[in-house]
């Protein structure tokens, strides 16, 4: 069966279905969606990239500011860099390799996760991160749903695997179950009752990829299918939907569409509560609640292929890239309320030149022989810091648990920031 079968037959057993469980089925299918079938998407000569596929500096930088985060937690023996939805593992390599050339002390405590469920991507992980997976530098983390709701966990010091409830919601909408054998995107957040202490979280680009639901003025989207198409229709929104839009958001207008990221927040709570002691670090392009009172980033669902918007998120389901644009509010308000400490949003282009300014970038430049090779580095490192390419489309939310707030102030990666503040 193909993909858009296989969401026809639910609908026909199920009714329509909400926009987030579409969505969900497109993009983490365990056979058939678009983070599972390959591992090609990636990259200029995929349907996008990220930073890490701009430039190896980007790891290289972020090698750096973790390098810094150890400092300030005390140095411990032993530190934990979970990345979550690594994809091809370009990013945790370059950190490795990196850390490994420049910080040897770091790189000796450092252990590095990568939650990846998706069967393609943990195969060019496997190949990808080959070295440092057997040396146990790194490691896939073995995260599995179970039925019920129940997570597996292995303990890596005793090999022990224990199984906890998952505090997520059970299904995409009540009265029903999925037909998925597992729920992907759980596998790219924490297990409940796993306690990370020092950790550093390290997001990229992930809370954009989580299911969304979507609110009208008419109602929330529902899916249904007739002759072969996928129609929209509307159902009552649910107190929860309409809550987070009171909170977090606002609600459409006439002829307008709001996302509801219910996912990314209960994901975001979940993550917040697993840390005792550490930083997350999440990067990605989205909005706060001021942004969208001021009447921005309404309506931010998009599909992508080849490097190029999808006029359609119904067209050739399991193909393409849909994702919707993170809440940067709702998010902040997440982590504070599980412990931790948020530091005002700042851009990708401050943070990275934060990190970089001390010693002019030399991270990026360092195997140029040739002026031409300097040439070509120079405009990748421009693409990611300036705001005609990725530095002002994506924003760095950095949240703490359990470090001194002149530590976590002290960090490279927020003094471009602070100064640009002290100069206003």
């Amino acid at each position: 069966m193909t993909l858009r079968q296989i969401i026809e037959q639910e609908i026909r057993e199920r009714g329509p279905i909400p926009f987030s469980r579409y969505m969900e089925l497109c993009l983490y299918h365990p056979e058939l969606g678009y983070y599972s079938r390959h591992a090609e998407q990636f990259g200029k000569a995929g349907d996008f990239y990220t930073s890490s596929d701009v430039h190896a500096v980007f790891g290289r930088l972020l090698a750096r500011q973790f390098e810094e985060i150890w400092r300030a937690l005390g140095s411990p023996v032993r530190i934990e860099i979970l990345e979550l939805g690594p994809g091809r593992g370009q990013f945790a390599q370059d950190v490795l390799d990196w850390s490994q050339k420049k910080f040897p002390d770091f790189f000796h405590a450092l252990h590095y996760s990568l939650a990846e469920n998706s069967p393609a991507l943990r195969r060019r992980l496997q190949s990808t991160m080959s070295q440092h997976l057997a040396a146990g530098k790194a490691s896939l983390c073995p995260e599995t749903e179970l039925d019920g709701g129940e997570t597996a966990t292995r303990d890596r010091t005793s090999g022990r695997i224990t199984t906890v409830k998952s505090t997520l919601m059970d299904a995409p909408w009540k009265g029903t179950t999925s037909l998925m054998p597992k729920r992907p995107f759980l596998g790219r957040a924490l297990a409940p009752g796993v306690r990370l202490e020092p950790a550093i979280i390290f997001a990229n680009e992930f809370f954009d990829a989580l299911p969304v639901e979507v609110l009208s003025s008419q109602g929330a989207l529902r899916i249904s299918a007739e002759k072969g198409r996928f129609i929209e229709t509307w159902a009552p929104p649910s107190s929860e939907e309409l809550d987070l839009l009171e909170r977090y958001g606002v609600h459409p207008e006439v002829a307008e569409r709001i996302e509801v990221p219910l996912m990314a927040q209960q994901s975001m709570a979940q993550i917040a509560s697993n840390v005792g002691r550490g930083i997350l670090i999440a990067i990605d392009y989205g909005y706060t609640r001021q942004e969208q009172l001021a009447g921005r980033h309404r309506g931010t669902v998009t599909a992508f292929r080849q490097h190029s918007i999808s006029p359609n998120p119904y067209e050739a389901p399991g193909e393409q890239d849909i994702t919707a644009h993170a809440n940067f509010t709702a998010l902040t308000v997440a982590a504070e309320q599980n412990g931790m400490h948020v530091h005002p949003l700042i851009t990708q282009s401050q943070f990275l030149m934060g990190i970089g300014e001390a010693n002019q970038f030399a991270d990026a430049f360092e195997e140029c022989r040739l002026p031409q090779e300097r040439a070509k580095v120079a405009l990748q490192l421009k693409h990611l810091v300036t705001p005609a390419g990725m530095g002002e489309n994506f924003h760095v939310l950095l949240a703490a648990k359990g470090i001194d707030a002149k530590n976590l102030a002290g960090l490279s990666g927020l003094s471009f920031a602070n100064s640009r503040q002290r100069g206003a």
